[in-house]
């Protein structure tokens, strides 16, 4: 089934005029990666609910991430998002030095550096805060590192930039790649795999979560290791419908069969998807596009559903 995008979801891909923050290791001195972590000042509330966790995706290029924080169920005062998404940094390719580099837009880079006001106040929260990384349109991707290697330098870059700027963890999301692209080679089997396994190397405990999409969706097994045994969570892309991620190794709690787009799918779909999640004992529920406007009212449909109560909205 073909993705139903949002026009948003093309702004974070085709913004091309910002610098890059992360080159590769040949790269030179001025292009390395930030120097060792701050304190962030993160002082993170434990926050629990029964009913499985709620994912949501931000536009950042036209939306702020701190919206997330403004759902708190009216039962049991928790926040409706458990994980937030910064949507998204990107994936471009060196063509001098063949390499993928991580790239972060300006608004993207916003957020990032201003983690004081942007972030650690979701952590304080209780909620945890996610990198979202897609392809440029430059023929680089998640689905074409051709040696470990080349996986590793992508994955430090991504250690590095959580460490840094206090993030919880990488999303991973394998569009617009455009794979062969500037003589980029096409997807390969090994590469996803060994990408996933060495960041999960790198940083030990920070979340890793696959939007169950693309090339990748189909190559999560290679040398003896699955991607499903190394990732966090993985959910279904395709907004407004119910499908199962096929992730090996990964158990129903940490699966989203249900995905919605807050500005496209009506009440009833949504509320739909959310009573078969529940039914089906699956434990994530995915949200796209949220922005400023209030949806409590129809934040309620879903919640009351998944955790037996209505959603309160603090501006």
């Amino acid at each position: 089934m073909k993705q139903q995008f949002h026009p948003l979801r093309r702004i974070a891909a085709g913004i091309s005029a910002a610098m890059t923050l992360f080159l590769a290791a040949a790269c030179t001195k001025e292009n390395n990666t930030p120097p060792p972590a701050k304190n962030t000042g993160v002082k993170t509330e434990t926050v629990t609910k029964a009913g499985g966790i709620s994912v949501c995706y931000v536009e950042v290029n036209s939306n702020s991430l701190l919206n997330t924080g403004k759902y708190t169920l009216t039962t049991g005062g928790q926040q409706l998002f458990d994980i937030a998404i910064i949507f998204a940094a990107n994936i471009n390719y060196n063509t001098a030095t063949h390499q993928a580099v991580l790239y972060n837009n300006p608004n993207v880079s916003a957020v990032l550096t201003n983690k004081a006001t942007q972030i650690v106040p979701l952590q304080n929260k209780g909620m945890k805060v996610l990198l979202s990384i897609l392809g440029n349109h430059q023929g680089a991707g998640i689905c074409n590192f051709t040696s470990r290697t080349a996986a590793h330098a992508f994955a430090k870059q991504l250690s590095d930039t959580v460490t840094y700027y206090g993030l919880d963890g990488i999303d991973f999301d394998d569009e617009y790649a455009d794979y062969g692209t500037n003589n980029t080679p096409q997807p390969n089997d090994s590469s996803f795999v060994m990408l996933v396994d060495e960041l999960h190397q790198l940083m030990p405990g920070k979340i890793i979560s696959f939007y169950y999409y693309g090339p990748a969706a189909s190559r999560l097994s290679w040398g003896g290791k699955r991607v499903g045994d190394m990732v966090n969570y993985s959910w279904n892309a395709i907004y407004g419908s119910y499908s199962v991620p096929n992730v090996a190794g990964l158990p129903k709690s940490n699966l989203g069969p249900a995905a919605v787009d807050i500005q496209a799918t009506s009440q009833s779909t949504a509320n739909s998807l959310a009573t078969q999640t529940k039914n089906n004992g699956y434990g994530v529920y995915l949200w796209y596009n949220l922005t400023s406007t209030d949806k409590h009212t129809y934040f309620s449909g879903v919640s009351n559903i998944l955790y037996g109560s209505t959603v309160k909205y603090t501006p």
